[in-house]
C-alpha cells in the first residue's frame, strides 16, 4: 500500500527552532548537489525567535516534500539577510516570508510583486524572477482600465496568478496586540501600524497636563526600529510603521480613501499629466521642503544608482509605485508635474503614496553599496543598504536618540502642518505658511492638531510574552509588533490588559525562484503548492488566529470571483492540498510529478530532470 503522511506527521515539531545555516552557496545547478541525483530543494526562511510562523510553515511543507521524495531543506537566517538574498541577490530555490500590507488591499500591489520588467533584464526586479508577458498584459490592463471595467479584468489577473503560482497565498494571520486603555485609546481600530494608525491615538486626558511631556510607549520584538531608519530598505520592515510617521507621503489612506497629506491637492491636467501642489513643510533639519525633492525621489525610486549602475536599481520596496511615474518635474518650489503612464486615477493616486526624500541627504547614496559579512552577487546601492542613522524626514515625528537592540526615541515635530493646523499662530504666516493658510486643506478634522503625544518611545524585548508582561507591569501602553497566538491566554490572565485583534492583510506565503529549474515550471509550482496544507498550518502554526486562503486579495473579497474564493470543505480552489483529512496521499502526488515528466530511483528518491 503506497505510504501516506498525516497532517499530525508532518506538523510534528513544527515549534521546533532550527540552526541557522547561514547563506549557502551562490547560484548554482540544483542537480549533482553533494554528488547526489536527487532533487535538492532550500526552503529559506526566519527563525523561530524571530517569526514562528514563517519555520512552521517552512517544515510542514519541507516534511511533504521529502515524503515525495524531494530532498528538501530548511535554512535559517536573520529577517535582513534573508530580504537581500532574496531581492537583491536572488539566491534562494523557495522561502517563506509574510507581505506586510495595511488595508484595503488594492490589486495593483501585485504589479511590484511579479510584473516582469523594472530593469533592464526581465524578472531581475520582481522577488521571484517571474517573466510571464501574459501576466504582465493582465497587469497593465487593470492598471489601465476604468472603475467600471477594472474587476472584471482583476479577475482575469487573480486566475492567471492562480494558475501559475510564481508564490503560494498560505495564510492571513490576525493581528493580535495586547494594549491597555488608561493613557490612550484608539485601540479598537487595531495594532498602530501606520501613520494614520499612530495619529489616531488619543491620550486620555485630551492634553499635556501641568505641562508635562505625554509619551506614548510602545513595545515591539522587532529590534531593527533601534538600529535602521531607511525607509526604502531592501530588508523589507514590517508594515514601515515608524518610518511612515517620519517620512510625509503626498497622500495617505484614511478610510479607504486618498486624502492629501504633505500634497495641498492634486489635479488632471490631461490624462497623463498629473499636477500636485504641496503644503508649506520643512525637513527636520530645517531645510524647506521643495518640489524638487519631489521630483528627485520619483526618479531616485526608480534607479538608486542615479544612472551610475550597468542597469537600473530600483527600490525593491517601492518598485510597483515608482513605476506608475514616469517623470516628475518641479514646475516652482511647490508645484511638481508628474507624467503618469497609461493608467486609471485610482491606481494613480498610489504613486503618491510613497516616502519623500530630502534630496540634499539621499543625493550622495547612489554609489555601489558593499555591507560586511554579506557578499552580494549583483550591483545594489547605498540607499538600499545604509542604516540611515540620523534620519532627515518631514513627518509629524522625528528621530531624537536610540540604544541599538534596546529602544528608540522619536518627539513631536514642532511646525509641522498637524500640529501647526488651527493654532492660533497659523494665520500670521508666523509658522512658515503663506499668511491666511492653516494647512487644513483636505486633512480629515480627528487628525488636525494630531499627534497626541510629545514623545514615542519604542523598547525592544526579546519574546511576545515579555511584551505582554511589559504591558501589564504598565512599562507600555501597548504592543506594536505582531503577537503569535501563543499570547492570547496570557493576555486574558492579565487584569489591566486587552486583546486587539482585527483582520489584516499581511499574508503568509511561500515564494518560488522561477530563474531555476525546476521551480520555472509553472506545473512543478502548482505541485509543490498542492503540498501546503492550508488548513493545517492555520490550525496548528496559528491556532485557529487566522484564515487560509488561495489569493493575496481575499481580505478585498470584492476583488476575487467566486471560482478562486477559500472553499470551506474543498479548500484552494485551483491547487488544493493532495491528501484528506489532513493527510497527504504520496502516491497521487508522485504520479502528478510523473505525468510532467519526473522520475524516481528505486528507493523512491525524485531525481533532477537530467537524471
Amino acid at each position: 500500500m503506497a505510504p501516506r503522511i498525516s497532517r499530525r506527521d508532518a506538523l510534528a515539531g513544527i515549534g521546533l527552532a532550527v540552526g541557522s545555516a547561514g547563506c549557502a552557496g551562490r547560484a548554482r545547478n540544483l542537480a549533482g548537489r553533494d554528488g547526489s541525483s536527487q532533487l535538492v530543494l532550500e526552503i529559506r526562511t526566519t527563525p523561530a525567535d524571530e517569526d514562528p510562523h514563517g519555520i512552521r510553515i517552512a517544515r510542514a511543507l519541507a516534511e511533504n516534500l521529502t515524503a515525495v521524495g524531494v530532498d528538501a531543506r530548511v535554512e535559517t537566517m536573520n529577517v535582513a539577510d534573508l530580504h537581500r538574498t532574496v531581492l537583491l541577490n536572488h539566491d534562494f530555490d523557495v522561502y517563506v516570508g509574510q507581505y506586510t500590507e495595511v488595508l484595503p488591499f488594492d490589486p495593483d500591489e501585485l504589479y511590484g510583486l511579479i510584473h516582469s520588467r523594472f530593469a533592464a533584464e526581465p524578472g531581475w526586479q520582481n522577488p521571484f524572477g517571474f517573466t510571464d508577458l501574459e501576466t504582465d498584459e493582465h497587469l497593465e490592463a487593470q492598471r489601465a482600465s476604468g472603475r467600471a471595467d477594472r474587476r472584471a479584468v482583476v479577475a482575469d489577473l487573480l486566475t492567471d496568478v492562480c494558475e501559475k503560482q510564481p508564490f503560494t497565498v498560505v495564510a492571513f494571520p490576525d493581528a493580535l496586540a495586547a494594549a491597555r486603555t488608561d493613557r490612550f485609546v484608539g485601540w479598537e481600530r487595531g495594532p498602530p501600524v501606520s501613520a494614520t494608525g499612530l495619529l489616531g491615538m488619543e491620550h486620555v486626558d485630551g492634553g499635556r497636563a501641568d505641562g508635562e511631556p505625554v509619551a506614548l510607549r510602545l513595545v515591539t520584538t522587532d529590534g531593527r526600529i533601534s538600529e535602521n531608519w531607511n525607509p526604502i530598505a531592501a530588508e523589507y520592515r514590517r508594515y514601515g510603521t515608524f518610518m511612515s510617521i517620519l517620512y510625509d507621503r503626498l497622500a495617505v489612506v484614511d478610510d479607504g480613501t486618498a486624502i492629501p497629506w504633505l500634497a495641498r491637492g492634486w489635479e488632471w491636467h490631461d490624462p497623463e499629466t498629473l499636477a500636485v501642489e504641496l503644503r508649506s513643510s520643512t525637513w527636520h533639519d530645517g531645510e524647506p521642503v521643495t518640489a524638487s525633492d519631489v521630483a528627485f525621489t520619483y526618479a531616485f525610486l526608480r534607479d538608486t544608482s542615479m544612472g551610475n549602475a550597468e542597469t537600473p536599481v530600483p527600490a525593491p520596496q517601492f518598485r510597483g509605485r515608482g513605476s506608475i511615474v514616469e517623470s516628475a518635474t518641479a514646475v516652482d518650489d511647490s508645484t511638481v508635474r508628474l507624467r503618469i503612464g497609461d493608467v486609471g486615477a485610482d491606481v494613480a493616486t498610489r504613486a503618491l503614496r510613497v516616502p519623500v526624500l530630502p534630496e540634499h541627504v539621499w543625493s550622495d547614496r547612489a554609489e555601489m553599496a558593499t555591507v560586511g559579512g554579506f557578499e552580494f552577487d549583483v550591483e545594489t546601492t547605498e540607499a538600499l543598504v545604509t542604516p540611515n542613522e540620523e534620519p532627515v524626514g518631514s513627518g509629524p515625528v522625528r528621530f531624537v536618540e536610540a540604544t541599538p537592540g534596546e529602544r528608540v526615541v522619536f518627539e513631536r515635530t514642532p511646525g509641522h502642518f498637524l500640529a501647526r493646523a488651527g493654532s492660533p499662530a497659523a494665520d500670521d504666516g508666523s509658522n512658515g505658511s503663506p499668511a491666511g493658510d492653516d494647512g487644513r486643506e483636505g486633512i480629515p478634522d480627528a487628525y488636525l492638531g494630531t499627534p497626541s503625544f510629545d514623545r514615542l518611545e519604542v523598547s525592544v524585548v526579546g519574546s511576545d510574552v515579555e511584551a505582554v508582561q511589559w504591558v501589564a507591569d504598565g512599562h507600555a501602553d501597548g504592543t506594536v509588533s505582531n503577537l503569535g497566538p501563543d499570547s492570547v491566554p496570557r493576555i486574558g490572565r492579565e487584569e489591566d490588559v486587552r486583546l486587539v485583534s482585527t483582520r489584516s492583510a499581511a499574508f503568509y506565503y511561500v515564494g518560488y525562484n522561477a530563474r531555476r529549474a525546476p521551480l520555472s515550471n509553472p506545473r512543478f509550482r502548482g505541485i509543490v503548492a498542492s503540498l501546503v496544507d492550508k488548513a493545517a498550518v492555520v490550525d496548528d502554526a496559528f491556532a485557529g488566529h487566522a484564515r487560509p486562503a488561495s489569493t493575496p486579495l481575499s481580505t478585498s473579497p470584492e476583488w476575487v470571483p467566486e471560482a478562486l474564493r477559500w472553499d470551506a470543505d474543498d479548500g484552494d480552489p485551483i491547487h488544493p492540498f493532495r491528501g484528506e483529512d489532513g493527510t497527504l496521499d504520496v502516491a497521487a502526488t508522485r504520479d502528478a510529478l510523473r505525468e510532467i515528466g519526473y522520475r524516481f530511483d528505486e528507493s523512491d528518491r525524485l531525481l533532477a530532470r537530467d537524471q
